[in-house]
């Protein structure tokens, strides 16, 4: 008689053993896993005939030693070095520049001896003599270039009193042409010290005019008020002014028709029509009205 035997239960599943690693092994890089597709696709028929090869070591590159970054002062100096152009780029530099300017003050030196100027005319002059005009307008010399002559330099005709205006014109290829207006006496005005100057319309003083006898004088003591004495004498020039004298408190004009006064040269100028009115007669001209004497 057999018995049964009752079913084995299934072992206990086993710990797996404990696996003791050196320092070197436990520091080593772990292989790469394989997939399962190449653990069990077969070898092809190629590979089956070659023999088998040998593993090539592992390449490993050498190891790139990197400067410390640069900070602060040495970022800047190296970003100045590398800004800064090299010789080679400037030495071209400079000799273009170098000969550019040789250039110019060639053809600057050519065009002054090549273009002087050689003929100069002077108009409009009566009392000042051409040799003056040409020596105030800073030609009294041949050796000027005509290519720069200009304004700047003819600005010495003005510093005379006589000359009013003046108009220069330059004429390819030496000519310069001075046309001048020249300042006329108006009156005489008699100097404290007794000497005698032309005075012009504007009141600008004209030494050493000549033929001023018969201009209308003017004199007075006090604060100088010439320019007011020829403000009125050319206001009152249509009644033929004799002379014009001037005192602190005011001017005495005196005409062929009669003489006026007046504290104010405004007003004198103003009511000066009471000549015509009241011709040989004195009359004197106040803010508040006309007497006549």
């Amino acid at each position: 008689m057999f018995r049964k035997r009752p079913p084995a239960s299934p072992a206990a599943p086993q710990p797996a053993p404990e696996e003791h690693l050196t320092p070197a092994e436990a520091l080593a890089p772990s292989p790469a896993p394989q997939s399962a597709a190449s653990e069990q696709s077969p070898p092809s028929a190629a590979m089956s005939d070659a023999a088998p090869e040998t593993a090539a070591p592992e390449v490993v590159p050498p190891a790139i030693e990197l400067p410390p970054a640069a900070t602060g002062r040495d970022q800047r100096r190296l970003i100045s070095i590398h800004s800064f152009p090299s010789t080679s780029r400037i030495r071209p530099r400079v000799w273009w520049t170098l000969g550019g300017l040789g250039l110019l003050a060639a053809v600057w030196a050519a065009s002054w001896f090549l273009l002087p100027i050689k003929q100069v005319q002077v108009m409009g002059n009566s009392h000042l003599t051409e040799a003056q005009v040409k020596k105030l307008a800073g030609l009294s010399s041949s050796h000027f270039g005509w290519l720069y002559y200009g304004k700047g330099r003819a600005q010495g005709l003005l510093a005379n009193p006589w000359v009013q205006s003046a108009v220069v014109t330059r004429k390819f290829p030496d000519t310069v042409m001075l046309d001048i207006t020249e300042r006329k006496p108006f009156l005489k005005a008699v100097q404290p010290d007794g000497s005698v100057d032309a005075v012009a319309e504007d009141g600008r003083l004209l030494p050493n005019a000549p033929d001023i006898e018969k201009l209308p004088s003017v004199t007075g003591w006090g604060p100088n008020r010439l320019p007011e004495a020829v403000l009125v004498a050319r206001a009152l020039s249509r009644y033929t002014v004799e002379s014009v004298a001037f005192t602190p408190s005011g001017l005495t004009v005196q005409t062929a028709s009669g003489t006026v006064w007046s504290g104010d040269p405004k007003s004198l100028v103003k009511y000066a029509g009471s000549i015509s009115m009241y011709p040989n007669k004195k009359i004197n001209i106040y803010p508040w009205g006309v007497s006549v004497q």
